[in-house]
């Protein structure tokens, strides 16, 4: 896929959350209408993956409209999303005899691109 076929892009970078977590949503709208993935997200269980990505995804739609005014919404389909893995903070945790043990508080990066599909 080019990139003169996309419509629209958006990165989420640096996110506090792990990927896998934000793996499972993106799963479940990719290739999907950009009011179906809305609707989706919005009635997620996993709140904070769902907020995040539906954050990214209004952000693809905005770009989208600022590149041609004239696009209709309701025609752009999610084409590609993914999650990519970010920089982990290092944190120690106190164990016992004195000893530490590490926390990786991981981060994501969230990669939305969009297209146009004439017709439904």
């Amino acid at each position: 896929m080019e990139e003169q076929d996309r419509v629209a892009r958006a990165v989420g970078r640096y996110v506090r959350i792990a990927p896998q977590k934000c793996q499972l949503v993106t799963d479940l709208i990719r290739d999907r209408y950009v009011g179906e993935a809305l609707t989706i997200l919005r009635f997620s269980k996993k709140k904070k993956a769902s907020f995040i990505v539906e954050k990214v995804l209004r952000s693809a739609i905005a770009n989208a409209q600022q590149k041609a005014p004239n696009i209709d919404v309701d025609n752009l389909y999610i084409s590609e999303i993914f999650v990519n893995q970010g920089p982990h903070m290092k944190r120690w945790r106190a164990r016992a005899m004195g000893r530490a043990s590490r926390i990786l508080k991981r981060t994501s990066h969230v990669h939305v691109y969009l297209e146009e599909k004439k017709g439904r």
